[in-house]
């Protein structure tokens, strides 16, 4: 059986070595693709899953043609339940949780309210120092006066208690 006068075997494979190709393409050139799917308002046409679905049907199509005694609708119809289900793993546990995640590393001031930082600038009884506090994402260094209202060293260890206008409220910290 053949369309276009074509064996199937050879339309799975020509289909497979585009829709491979056209995958590769988005994903060198995903940001001019994403500013082109923006601008459809269908949300379930997703370049990369049409391409995957067509990928995967292509594939499992060619193999089950070359490898199987299988009748043709029959290949086709596992390879379409085999790309569907493939497809939706795809989106559900790794496209969906991507576009959901964090893409920046702003913090909010109240997220350092029980941090431990260092002391960079002494701080002074009635004065400002400086603070740094290093994370996964780097290192803060903010403006701090003493919480007790006593001299902090260059060097010791704090904990910051409050944040008020960009200004870290610190005391020393002993670790247990």
């Amino acid at each position: 059986m053949g369309v276009f006068h074509l064996p199937l075997e050879t339309i799975y494979l020509y289909t497979l070595i585009i829709a491979g190709s056209l995958t590769l393409l988005i994903l060198f050139f995903q940001d001019v693709f994403h500013g082109v799917s923006e601008a459809i308002p269908v949300s379930f046409v997703n370049p990369t899953l049409i391409l995957s679905f067509l990928t995967i049907f292509s594939a499992s199509g060619y193999i089950g043609e070359i490898s199987t005694p299988l009748s043709h609708p029959v290949i086709a119809l596992l390879s379409f339940v085999l790309s569907v289900f493939l497809v939706s793993l795809l989106y559900f546990f790794i496209l969906v949780p991507l576009s959901s995640a964090e893409g920046s590393l702003v913090y909010r001031e109240s997220d350092l309210k029980g941090r431990i930082g260092r002391v960079i600038t002494s701080v002074p009884k009635d004065g400002y120092g400086e603070v740094i506090i290093e994370g996964i994402g780097g290192a803060i260094s903010k403006s701090a006066v003493s919480f007790d209202q006593e001299q902090i060293q260059y060097g010791t260890a704090v904990l910051v208690i409050d944040v008020k206008d960009g200004v870290l409220f610190v005391t020393p910290h002993e670790p247990i």
